[in-house]
């Protein structure tokens, strides 16, 4: 049986990222999949493998892999590898762009989606301490957060403007091994 694919999307700032870190860390188990992204490495935040936009051109040009997509000025790739993990029955958590669902979906039959969101003043706040974006960055972030899913994938739809662990309740409610008693 494949493995299940948890595609954790949302607006930046909702927190993605540490949601992710406290699901790994819960579930062990669980095949967290690192982006190669085109931004350097010192910029911090998620665990990924830093490239220049060369190295990702020939990585994706030799079919590295299973998903791209450029936003905010970067690049970003799913390694190819992940087929393999879910062919292997081992679930899988990723952090994917919300224009991705679609195409995710017609290449993995068993993606859920976790949709992180968070209050637009909670998003402005995150992303105003990150000190990664301008003003205006943010106000554009702001104004794309409420941009709608792809109709008919499965959602879990999880509010991080709280508490950390009341959003990573209810991703670990979703991800749980099937059949398994949620605590």
């Amino acid at each position: 049986m494949n493995g299940r694919l948890f595609s954790v999307v949302g607006p930046s700032g909702a927190g993605k990222d540490t949601l992710i870190a406290g699901i790994a860390k819960a579930s062990p188990q669980l095949h967290v999949v690192r982006r190669v992204i085109t931004r350097p490495a010192e910029a911090g935040g998620e665990p990924f493998e830093a490239v220049d936009a060369s190295e990702f051109e020939r990585r994706l040009n030799i079919g590295a892999f299973v998903i791209d997509w450029q936003a905010h000025g970067l690049r970003y790739g799913i390694p190819a590898g992940l087929v393999d993990v879910l062919a292997g029955g081992q679930d899988a958590v990723v952090n994917l762009s919300r224009s991705k669902l679609a195409e995710a979906a017609s290449r993995f039959a068993r993606m859920h989606v976790l949709n992180v969101t968070a209050r637009p003043e909670v998003l402005a706040a995150r992303l105003g301490a990150r000190g990664r974006e301008t003003p205006e960055d943010i106000r554009s972030r702001l104004a794309r957060a409420a941009l709608p899913l792809p109709a008919g994938l499965p959602v879990t739809e999880i509010d991080n403007s709280g508490a950390l662990s009341d959003a990573l309740r209810a991703a670990l409610a979703t991800i749980a091994p099937e059949g398994a008693a949620v605590p």
